[in-house]
């Protein structure tokens, strides 16, 4: 029994059932759709229902027959039931499916063959929405934009807006999958399940669900679970009756990427309790444990992204990731990814830069850049003369020169504005504030977590201690932190696979405590706590270094 049990824990979302059927006779006269149902069931995993539709059941049964009643049948793992979705005459060599981590900037999805659980290939484009605004706020404004101009909505509407993006999302999903089918050396049909993990905003624009109260108090989504669908419904161009599993939320700013990243840490299933951030659009943070979890999530990660920032952009080659600077030198190193000439700054190398100039007193506690002054001439000639070359007017407000322009072209130098500066301190009190209302709202300290898994790009480059430095991140040992990729597709690859991770991810939802700081009073007084560097507190940093101002000339 208990071998039975494991076994089921490792069905994928598509289970090949070997099928072999005596063939009809003047003595048998059973019908080929029965015949088939009865062989199918005699080798299924669990007594669950069996559900064929009819419009599968015509050409079905031909293969059934054509086969001579012997071959493989494709059976959909669904919550409650089985579906048939094709058959074939023999058991494929790989039975290949897509996880897709759904995200508002860029999607990222990988081929799994269910069959080993193997990497086939994977692939990232950016999400074609962006032509409909950068943030989410912006497109669910253009999906709700005639929406928003009636008083009463008949039930059958669909604002034209929310057409234009849904169509939008699923034209980039086919082309990715068209991507990963090439790279896997098969046919895009051949694909036979999908996983999707996203934010709630997202995923109501994928299935063209009404998201006009996810932004209006008290924040409710129109839908937090959707059961899996059949691809055909939603227009995917992968095998028609591959299903697709859309990763629950938990509300309007807790969507199922964060439940993939539980699913993916273990969070929900360790005795340890650990957390979780995620810093993209929003900051959100999970902690818990075997036997709780409590989770949060507010607007911080724009300024990360190079959605606020005018040099800031995603992690691509010529990004600047790493900046450092000598505090008793100033000599300056800066390095950008795969080492491209640099064109911008990456949510590392912002973070990066900022801890560097606050250290070598570039800018001080409030974010405010400190240009040269006459009595500093003579005490410091290295931070004067670094000042000078750095520290410039443009258009009348100061801003500090990361790359100087090399004349080649207009416009080519990397500055960091001060404007910019505000972001960062915006989105970094916010990131903090996060973090520090969910620490009080359970009644322990940071010091108590086991490890801090910090998700996504934004972990993957970040240096900790410069996150740190800037009061971003909690003062803890750099032992703590853990990166650990994408946890949004690592979920969604997990849901593809066993049956045990689909489970959990409905067990993770009835879980979780959700806090809502959109009307959290506390969460606002630490974000205005915060909003320094590395905050009013120090003593909540005591490794960064608190110097004296001095004052503005």
């Amino acid at each position: 029994m208990l071998e039975k049990k494991s076994i089921q824990k490792n069905i994928p979302f598509v289970l090949p059932v070997a099928v072999m059927a005596p063939p009809p006779s003047l003595q048998d006269n059973t019908a080929d759709l029965d015949r088939l149902r009865r062989a199918i069931t005699a080798n299924l995993p669990d007594e669950r229902p069996l559900d064929i539709p009819l419009r599968r059941v015509v050409p079905l049964c031909r293969r059934f027959r054509h086969s001579r009643f012997t071959g493989v049948a494709l059976v959909n793992d669904l919550p409650d039931r089985w579906v048939l979705a094709d058959f074939l005459s023999q058991c494929p060599q790989i039975l290949p499916a897509m996880a897709l981590d759904l995200g508002t900037t860029g999607l990222e999805a990988t081929l799994i063959d269910l069959l080993t659980g193997q990497t086939m290939a994977t692939a990232t484009r950016e999400n074609n929405q962006i032509e409909y605004g950068a943030d989410i706020l912006s497109r669910i404004h253009q999906a709700t934009s005639i929406r928003r101009q009636m008083h009463t909505v008949a039930p059958d509407f669909t604002d034209p807006g929310l057409t234009t993006l849904q169509q939008s999302i699923v034209f980039c999903i086919n082309e990715l999958a068209a991507t990963l089918a090439a790279a896997g050396g098969m046919d895009v049909e051949d694909i036979c399940a999908l996983s999707v993990s996203g934010n709630t905003a997202m995923t109501h624009l994928f299935l063209g669900l009404d998201p006009f109260y996810i932004i209006r108090e008290p924040y409710i989504p129109l839908a937090n679970w959707i059961e899996p669908l059949e691809a055909w419904e939603i227009g995917i161009t992968i095998h028609p009756a591959a299903p697709v599993w859309i990763m629950p939320s938990i509300g309007s700013y807790f969507g199922g990427d964060l439940i993939s990243g539980i699913l993916a840490t273990g969070l929900s299933t360790n005795p340890q309790t650990r957390m979780l951030i995620d810093v993209g659009t929003n900051a959100e943070v999970v902690i818990g444990n075997q036997d709780w979890l409590i989770a949060c999530a507010g607007a911080a990660g724009p300024a990360l992204e190079g959605g606020v920032t005018r040099m800031g952009m995603r992690a691509a080659p010529g990004a600047i990731e790493f900046v450092t600077i000598d505090p008793v030198s100033y000599a300056m190193e800066v390095r950008t990814i795969d080492d491209a000439p640099a064109c911008g700054l990456c949510g590392s190398g912002i973070i990066d830069l900022v801890a560097s100039l606050y250290l070598a007193r570039v800018i001080d506690i409030r974010g405010k850049f400190q240009h040269c002054r006459p009595d500093e001439i003579s005490d410091n000639p290295a931070r004067t003369a670094f000042l000078h070359k750095h520290v410039v007017l443009r258009n009348g407000v100061w801003a500090f020169v990361v790359i100087p322009s090399t004349g080649a072209k207009s416009n080519d130098e990397v500055l960091l504005e001060q404007v910019d500066l505000d972001a960062l301190l915006r989105s970094k009190a916010a990131s903090y504030a996060v973090l520090a209302t969910l620490i009080n709202q359970v009644g322990i300290n940071f010091s108590d977590l086991a490890e801090i898994c910090v998700a996504g790009a934004f972990g993957n480059h970040i240096n900790p201690r410069s996150a740190i430095t800037i009061g971003m991140l909690p003062d803890l040992a750099l032992s703590v932190y853990r990166a650990i990729g994408n946890s949004s597709l690592q979920g969604a690859e997990q849901v593809l696979l066993a049956r045990s991770a689909r489970q959990s991810c409905l067990d993770i939802v009835n879980k979780i405590t959700y806090i809502e700081l959109n009307v959290n009073h506390e969460f606002m007084i630490r974000f205005s706590g915060a909003r320094f560097i590395p905050h009013t507190d120090p003593t909540l940093f005591p490794s960064v270094p608190l110097f004296i101002e001095h004052k503005d000339s």
